[in-house]
């Protein structure tokens, strides 16, 4: 090992467990493993799971130590150390990803390998221990995601392929690191190195070397093992349509009575729900829980009863065949179900407001995800609309803007949304709320810079300096594919 590695090797292993991401497991915990695996010694340097490659084990460490590292483009940075008791791997392991990271022994000793399809029973079938690991995966996968390791997306602000990319991987929740090739100077660097021209982007470089050229969002499933292509020719007893929180509950509970169960999804698992950095009125989790957090339980639930899950898979017409219901695929083989379930959810509504489209690739949105927050930190934003979808937004932006507005047509936050949001909102002093306030006209070039606004009740017209807009003002049904 280098010295430059010792001193790497050294800081991560100071580094504190965070929230529970990285617990040691006690002895009847390890006890109970061990009937579902083996104990084998492990040699310095040995690869236990490569960045890019699937992974069908589940470590334990019991003696030694193992080092997970980022494969980047030019060097490989340890990012974390596991020692005696500690497991490794994160959600992908339960989801049939491939591996983000790769996994290596620094320090000689012996592990406790478990096959992946025998951890999937522990996880639904021994509460304790299951959710012990349950939740370390999940926050894992969360310190990936936030740490940007993962693949790169290469690509402007302004292209939106890069936006589609962009989105697509932070819907499913997918380890990435964007680079702005309009502000980033390690683009034009990157770029060089791998012989791409600026007008060729957005693409994708996975392990440090490999491209993708402007992938559409089903190769870049295929690239991390998301759910793939179902068998066409086989009748399903259901298919459901749409992967948010009814589709999901949907095939888990068709699966769990026997039925032989399919789920598709135009973009990935959750819905609007996984969106949402916070949930506090969902049945069951009174402390509140994210909506990525309950979309990723919701998908190990229904493959612990055997449900077929296709993301990506956009339906585009419904037809009825001799006692079968036919569903049609943008790109891939019609499905066949005895029975379809259509929970496709809805699409926000635009603003009709002069150039608005000249703004929704760089700086107006109509979701809170990650990917939006990240892009607006540290700038003035304003919020558009007054339900919950408007209330979640402002709260979750406040801490990370420098100035919001809240503008609302009515009188009053409490005429359409839901007490306890309204309450945080009242109370915060970073909002500024807006009543009986609209929307007219952004102000900008090709990135805003203004937008001007309209007090309904005296006609007073003014302009606020933001920079992004959030777009929340109710929703249309996705059902324009069921036409005729």
């Amino acid at each position: 090992m280098s010295e430059h590695q010792a001193r790497e090797v050294a800081v991560a292993e100071e580094t504190p467990d965070l929230y529970g991401a990285y617990p040691r497991l006690t002895d009847p915990q390890i006890t109970a493993l061990a009937r579902h695996g083996q104990r084998r010694p492990t040699r310095r340097g040995e690869t236990l799971a490569m960045a890019g490659m699937p992974i069908d084990v589940f470590y334990v460490v019991l003696r030694g130590r193992v080092a997970v590292i980022e494969e980047g483009e030019t060097s490989r940075q340890v990012i974390r150390v596991h020692g005696p008791r500690r497991f490794l791997g994160e959600l992908g392991l339960l989801e049939d990803q491939v591996s983000f990271v790769t996994m290596e022994v620094l320090v000689p000793g012996t592990v406790l390998a478990v096959p992946a399809r025998r951890l999937h029973e522990i996880v639904t079938r021994d509460p304790m221990l299951g959710d012990v690991i349950l939740r370390a995966y999940l926050i894992r996968r969360s310190l990936l995601v936030g740490q940007g390791t993962g693949f790169r997306i290469i690509g402007s602000c302004y292209s939106p392929d890069t936006r589609r990319l962009r989105e697509f991987a932070a819907r499913n929740r997918l380890p990435h690191r964007w680079i702005d090739l309009e502000k980033d100077p390690q683009a034009e660097n990157l770029l060089r190195r791998f012989n791409v021209r600026p007008e060729d982007t957005p693409i994708v470089i996975w392990r440090g070397s490999e491209i993708l050229r402007d992938p559409d969002n089903a190769e870049l499933a295929r690239l991390v093992g998301l759910p793939a292509d179902m068998a066409a020719e086989k009748v399903a007893d259901l298919l459901v349509v749409g992967a948010g929180p009814a589709g999901l509950s949907a095939v888990t509970y068709g699966s769990s009575d026997g039925l032989e169960s399919r789920l598709i999804d135009a973009i990935a698992t959750g819905g609007q729900a996984a969106m949402s950095p916070r949930i506090e009125n969902y049945l069951g989790f009174p402390a509140g829980i994210s909506g990525g957090e309950l979309a990723e339980r919701a998908v190990i639930q229904a493959e612990k009863f055997e449900a077929h899950l296709q993301i990506p898979a956009t339906a585009t017409a419904l037809e009825q065949d001799g006692g079968y219901y036919r569903v049609h695929l943008a790109d891939g083989d019609p499905l066949q179900a005895r029975t379809i379930v259509i929970a496709t959810g809805v699409h926000y509504r635009r603003l009709r407001l002069p150039r608005i489209r000249d703004f929704e690739s760089s700086s107006v949105y109509y979701a809170a995800t990650q990917l939006e927050v990240h892009d607006c930190a540290g700038r003035p934003v304003a919020v558009v609309g007054g339900g919950n979808s408007a209330g979640q937004a402002t709260v979750t932006l406040a801490d990370h803007v420098s100035d919001l507005y809240l503008l609302v047509r009515d009188s009053s936050l409490r005429k359409s949304m839901s007490r306890y949001l309204a309450d945080q909102i009242e109370r915060d002093p970073r909002v500024t709320v807006l009543p009986d306030t609209e929307a007219c006209e952004p102000i900008g070039d090709t990135q805003l810079e203004g937008l001007v606004v309209r007090q309904n009740q005296t006609g007073k017209e003014w302009t606020i300096p933001v920079h992004r807009m959030f777009v929340f003002i109710g929703a249309e049904p996705c059902t324009g594919w069921l036409a005729d």
